[in-house]
Formats: structure tokens, sequence, C-alpha cells
């Protein structure tokens, strides 16, 4: 197993996740294959087991530097689909991606987005996180308060027939949210892809067939 060659002046936290870094294949696989994060491989690995990316595709990446899903999704959708990213912080370049920078609890970000969009989508994926505080039911109540807005502005934006996937933890509070989805889309599931740490309270929900109007395509 590497080592930090120095751990002077880091916190605990800090050293573990290091730590992690330096000996996690995925971080190593990502560097060898050009990918920007190993978060990349997580989407390919759902989307490898259920097929939400095809050629031609809109898809909407809320949360998206450092860009691994994005940069992912690009590849899938091809030159002729189209793929709208957002993020609070800068984002290199992607080919292929049009990107935002935006907070997405600015209550203007949904309008802006929809503009941009000018029609509905085909798949919304978010992999948005809050900062974490180190308290668990903190952290855990911060980010299904994003889930809930990624889901609600997915239930704006897809056609039928669409898709969403977002990132939650493992906890106490997921009822109104499954609930909702559940209303909306014909088959709702929690999935753990491979490359998702095996000790992280990391999830993903994904939500399919989407039960929306035709009214806009």
């Amino acid at each position: 197993m590497a080592r930090l060659r120095s751990e002077k002046r880091r916190t605990p936290s800090s050293r573990a996740w290091l730590q992690r870094q330096i000996n996690d294949p995925y971080v190593a696989r990502a560097k060898r294959e050009g990918w920007r994060s190993r978060a990349a491989y997580k989407l390919a690995e759902i989307d490898d087991k259920f097929h939400l990316l095809k050629q031609g595709m809109r898809v909407v990446d809320l949360g998206a530097a450092p860009g691994g899903w994005s940069e992912f999704a690009a590849r899938r959708v091809g030159t002729s689909g189209r793929i709208v990213a957002l993020d609070i912080i800068d984002l290199k370049p992607i080919a292929g991606v049009e990107f935002q920078k935006l907070d997405f609890l600015d209550r203007s970000a949904p309008e802006q987005l929809k503009r941009m969009l000018g029609a509905k989508v085909d798949v919304v994926l978010s992999d948005m996180a809050a900062n974490a505080t180190g308290h668990r039911q903190t952290d855990h109540l911060r980010i299904m308060a994003l889930a809930e807005a990624a889901a609600h502005f997915a239930g704006e934006i897809l056609r039928p027939g669409g898709s969403f996937l977002c990132k939650v933890l493992q906890g106490g509070t997921e009822a109104a949210l499954l609930s909702d989805l559940k209303r909306d889309f014909s088959n709702v599931k929690h999935v753990k892809p491979p490359a998702s740490r095996a000790d992280s309270a990391e999830l993903y929900l994904l939500a399919r067939g989407f039960r929306g109007t035709d009214a806009e395509s």
C-alpha cells in the first residue's frame, strides 16, 4: 500500500481521503485512460447495465465538475446528441458539452437552464453533493435537499419515457422522494456501482420511464 510522503499539517479526514485516493485502482485507471475523474466509471457501470444513454440523446448534467460524467455522456450520445452541464464552480471545456456556471439552488437557475435547452431532454443526471460538514445527519439532509431539487427539475424538463439518475446517501429520510419518483416514473431503484467505494454511504437513485405529458418535444 502506498503511503503519503508527508502527513504533517493535514487533518485526519484529509489524510484518510488522500490515502484512499493514492490506493484507489479507479483513480489510477482514470489517469491511465484519460478520464477527468474516477466518477466516470460510476456512470459507465450504471449505463452499461441499464442503457440510459444513446446516440442523439439530450442530457443535462447537474453538479458536473470536474466533468467525468459529462465527458462520458458526451461520448455515448455522440455528435448528434447534446450535453448541457451545470456547476457552481468552473469546468474546463469538454468537447460536445455546453457549460453554465450556476448555483442550481438559485431560484433563477432552473429557468435559465430551460431557456438554454429550449426543449425537453432524455436524461437528467445529478452527481451534486454539498460540502461535507462531518456531521452525518446534517450531510445527509443537505444532499437529500439537492436530490429533491434535481428530481423536481427533472419532472419539469424530461420528455415522456425519460430517465433521472441522482446521488443520495443511505439514511432514513428518502421516503417522500421515493414516493414522488414512483408516482412519476414507471421504474425506480437504488443502485450502487462497483466504482462507488464499498465503505461509502453513497447510493444512486435511478428512475426510468417518466410518465410526463407530450406537450413539448
